[in-house]
């Protein structure tokens, strides 16, 4: 097996980075591509009370456990499976099991903190960092934080003004300087994830 095609999607939170995300796991198919999440590697809180980890910066690159990560993604291009952890976002703690994932010809990690990780960032064949306006992106994040990890509106907008703005202006927007690739406006961007998958193709096909 040739080495797999490394892809980075990266943004901020609310950006539309899971639309593209998607959209590109659709178009190449389960056969081809490889999905790893870096939100899979928060780390372990089951050692705080829950209130403890309630206050947890979740959007600090320390919060997640990259090293693990790129040891993950090494395996993967040496042809290795791996066993990615499997995180409980309501209880701020690592479930029992994990999930099995093998090699594929591309591999796609997705999260808004990857292009601050040097070692990540050198691994990387794509980048690609989708941009949203802030406005979108927090009732985005709010509609995302309530329906699916059981938080409060007035949990998400006080972590949204705590940590999750002051985080991104010193680390997510900063990153976007290290993309090959800015697709504004998401998932609604047609035109831009058209020339993203017509990229990818051609890379996969031996071309430049």
């Amino acid at each position: 097996m040739s080495k797999p095609l490394i892809i980075g999607v990266a943004g901020g939170s609310g950006s539309g980075k899971t639309t593209v995300v998607q959209h590109i796991c659709e178009a190449l198919g389960q056969d081809r591509l490889l999905l790893l999440e870096h939100d899979s590697y928060y780390r372990d809180l089951k050692h705080l009370p829950l209130k403890e980890r309630m206050k947890q910066n979740f959007d600090h690159p320390a919060s997640l456990e990259t090293e693990l990560l790129i040891r993950h993604l090494d395996a993967l291009i040496k042809g290795y499976p791996v066993e990615v952890p499997q995180y409980d976002f309501a209880e701020h703690t690592r479930k029992s099991e994990s999930i099995t994932l093998t090699p594929k010809d591309v591999i796609l990690i997705d999260g808004i903190l990857i292009f601050s990780e040097p070692e990540l960032l050198e691994r990387m064949d794509v980048k690609i960092f989708v941009d949203t306006d802030d406005d979108i992106r927090l009732l985005r994040r709010l509609k995302r934080d309530i329906d699916k990890r059981g938080r409060s509106v007035e949990s998400v907008l006080e972590q949204y003004q705590k940590f999750v703005r002051p985080m991104h202006l010193e680390f997510v927007q900063p990153s976007k300087r290290y993309a090959d690739i800015i697709i504004p406006r998401g998932g609604k961007n047609k035109v831009a994830l058209e020339m993203v998958l017509s990229l990818i193709r051609n890379k996969l096909s031996g071309g430049l």
